[in-house]
C-alpha cells in the first residue's frame, strides 16, 4: 500500500511529532513536496505532504493563518510539515489551533531532520508500493495464464474474480453472458446487455465504466477482438476502483481472452476454404468425399439432418449478413454445436451459405434474428427503406449429405420467394404446406395470364356476353354443366355455347388438361392483381 502519514510518523530515522489532526494519519501520501510560497495552492494537485519553514508566513497571525490552513485543505493536502529550530523555536499556536480546527494534520519536524530525508521516504515508499503491484501484477498474469490453459475462459474468469476481489463475466457477439465466476454473478453480469451492446457499436478495442442499478458494484466493459467488430466482450465487477496490481491483472484477461476468442485471420480463412470445400463436394453428390474433408471440424454436421441456409444482402448496409453470420456462429458455440458459414460472391458480405443442425441452436437463432428484423421493418421509422435494405434468408427442409443439392436448391427457392414478397426469412415449408397462389404474384406471370384472357375480355367489352365469368364459374365445377350454369344462373346450353365461343376466340380445346390448367392460372393471377 503506499505511504501513509501514519507510516512517517513511525519512521524511526525521521523522528516527526503529531501535534494536530492525530485522528486522520491514515491518509496516503502521494508526495512530499517543500514551498515557502505565501500561497502554493495553484502548484498542489493533491495528496501531497507539504513542508515549510515558515519563511515568508507571519505563523503567529491566527486570521493569516486561518486563510493559509483553508487554503491548503480546499486543495487536497494532506498533511503540513513545519520545521522548528529554523524561523520558529517551536509551531506557533495560532497554527497548531487552526490545523485543529479544520482536521489538517500538522507535523512538527525536528531541525536535525532535513526536509530531503522525509522527501526520501515518501519516494521509496512509493517506489516499493508499485513494485509491490508490478510483482503481483506478474504473479496474477502467472496465474491467469495457467488457468487459460487448463481450464479455458472459465478458470480464467475464476482466477480474475479472485484477484480483483470481485466478479467477472464473457459476453459472446450477441450480448449474451458466455461464463460468468463466481456463479453468482450470471445473474448480475445478464442485466448489463444492453450497456454490452452499445459497446459493440464503438471500434474496438473500447472500454466503459458502468453502474447497476441498486447496486454500489463499479464494472468495467473492454471489448475483446482486433477486428472492426468486437468478438466478445469482459465485464469485471469491483466494489471500489481497480488498484495497480489489479489493474494488471485485468489487462493480461484482456490479452488472454483475445487470444482464446480471435481466432487469427489465416485460421479462419483455413477453415472457410475447408468449409467450402466440403460444401462443393455435398452440392456434387459427393457425401463421402466431403466427409472425409470435414473432419473433426465439420464432421459431427454431417451425423445428422441439416438444413441449408442462403442469404443475401440488399441495401445500404455495408455488411448485411455479418450480423446474422455473428448470431448462428455464437448461438452454435453455446451449445456445442458444428456450423458451416460459406461466403460466396465477388464481396463476402453479397452471399452466405450456411449447413447447421436441423432443430439447433444456430437454426433458431437465425429464426429470431429475421423476426427482429421483420418487426424492425413494420416500424413506421424503417418502413420506407423495408424493402430494399437488409439481409433476406431462405431456409430448406431437413436434409442429409446425400440430398444436400435437393436442400440447397431448396433454400434458394425459398430465398427467391422472400425476396418477392419483401420478407427477411421464407422457410421450405412454407411453400410445400401452402398455397401457390401467392407465386402469381410475380410481374411475368401477371403478363402472361392478361395476354392469355385478354381476347375473352375484349369480347366481354362489347356488351356480347360474359366468356371470362362463364370460364370461371366452368372451371370452378370442373366441367360439370348443370352446377356452373346454376352459379351463373343462365340455362347449361347457354353455358354450352360460351364455352364453344371460348374456345373459338382463343383457338384452344379445353378438352386439354394443360389447357384448363393454364386458364385457371391465369383467371387467378388477374383476381389475385385486382
Amino acid at each position: 500500500m503506499p505511504p501513509t502519514l501514519a507510516s512517517l510518523v513511525h519512521h524511526s530515522a525521521l523522528k516527526l511529532t503529531v501535534r494536530a489532526g492525530e485522528d486522520r494519519l491514515d491518509v496516503p501520501v502521494r508526495w512530499a513536496h517543500v514551498s515557502e510560497l505565501a500561497d502554493p495552492v495553484p502548484y498542489m494537485e493533491g495528496g501531497e505532504l507539504l513542508l515549510i519553514t515558515a519563511l515568508k508566513l507571519d505563523a503567529e497571525d491566527p486570521k493569516a493563518m486561518r486563510r493559509y490552513v483553508k487554503r491548503l485543505v480546499g486543495a487536497g493536502v494532506v498533511g503540513l510539515g513545519f520545521a522548528v529550530g529554523v524561523n520558529y523555536d517551536e509551531i506557533p499556536k495560532a497554527l497548531v489551533d487552526t490545523a485543529e480546527e479544520e482536521g489538517l494534520p500538522l507535523l512538527e519536524v525536528p531541525r536535525r531532520t532535513p526536509f530531503l530525508a522525509i522527501s526520501k521516504a515518501v519516494s521509496a515508499a512509493i517506489a516499493a508500493d508499485q513494485y509491490r503491484s508490478v510483482t503481483a501484477g506478474f504473479a496474477a498474469q502467472r496465474e491467469l495464464t495457467r488457468q487459460a490453459l487448463t481450464d479455458g475462459p472459465e478458470g480464467l474468469l475464476a482466477a480474475l474474480a479472485s484477484q480483483v476481489d470481485g466478479w467477472a463475466a464473457l459476453y459472446d457477439t450477441s450480448g449474451a453472458v458466455v461464463a460468468a465466476a463466481p456463479e453468482w454473478a450470471g445473474r448480475r453480469a445478464a442485466r448489463l446487455t444492453a450497456d454490452v451492446e452499445r459497446l459493440r457499436e464503438r471500434p474496438a478495442p473500447a472500454s466503459s465504466v458502468v453502474g447497476l442499478p441498486d447496486n454500489e458494484d463499479r464494472v468495467e466493459l473492454h471489448s475483446l477482438g482486433t477486428g472492426r467488430r468486437p468478438k466478445a466482450a469482459l465485464a469485471v465487477g469491483t466494489a471500489a476502483a481497480l488498484g495497480t496490481a489489479e489493474r494488471y491483472a485485468v489487462h493480461s484477461a484482456i490479452a488472454l481472452l483475445t487470444l482464446t476468442t480471435e481466432r487469427s485471420r489465416s485460421l479462419q480463412a483455413a477453415e472457410q476454404r475447408i468449409g467450402a470445400a466440403v460444401l462443393r463436394m455435398l452440392l456434387a453428390g459427393q457425401p463421402d468425399h466431403a466427409r472425409a474433408v470435414a473432419g473433426d471440424l465439420f464432421g459431427a454436421l454431417l451425423d445428422a439432418p441439416f438444413r441449408v441456409i442462403v442469404g443475401e444482402g440488399t441495401g445500404a448496409d455495408r455488411d448485411p449478413l455479418g450480423g446474422l453470420a455473428e448470431v448462428m456462429e455464437s448461438a452454435a458455440a453455446r451449445s456445442g454445436e458444428a456450423v458451416l458459414v460459406v461466403p460466396e460472391g465477388p464481396q463476402e458480405s453479397e452471399r452466405l451459405v450456411v449447413l447447421a443442425v436441423d432443430g439447433g441452436a444456430a437454426v433458431e437463432a437465425c429464426r429470431e434474428y429475421a423476426a427482429a428484423l421483420e418487426a424492425e421493418r413494420a416500424s413506421s421509422d424503417v418502413r420506407e427503406q423495408a424493402e430494399d435494405d437488409g439481409p433476406v434468408v431462405g431456409l430448406s427442409a431437413p436434409a442429409g449429405p446425400i440430398a444436400a443439392a435437393a436442400a440447397y436448391k431448396q433454400a434458394e427457392q425459398a430465398l427467391s420467394v422472400a425476396r418477392r414478397r419483401g420478407r427477411v426469412f421464407v422457410e421450405h415449408e412454407e411453400l410445400a404446406a401452402g398455397s401457390v397462389l401467392p407465386l402469381l404474384a410475380d410481374d411475368a406471370v401477371r403478363a402472361f395470364a392478361d395476354g392469355l384472357l385478354r381476347p375473352l375480355s375484349e369480347h366481354d367489352a362489347t356488351g356480347r356476353g360474359d366468356l371470362v365469368a362463364s370460364l370461371r364459374a366452368w372451371l370452378s365445377r370442373h366441367g360439370q354443366w348443370d352446377a356452373a350454369a346454376a352459379d351463373l344462373g343462365v340455362h347449361r346450353h347457354t353455358l354450352r355455347y360460351r364455352m364453344r365461343r371460348v374456345e373459338e376466340i382463343l383457338g384452344r380445346s379445353l378438352d386439354d388438361p394443360d389447357v384448363r390448367m393454364e386458364l385457371w392460372l391465369a383467371l387467378k393471377a388477374t383476381a389475385a392483381a385486382e
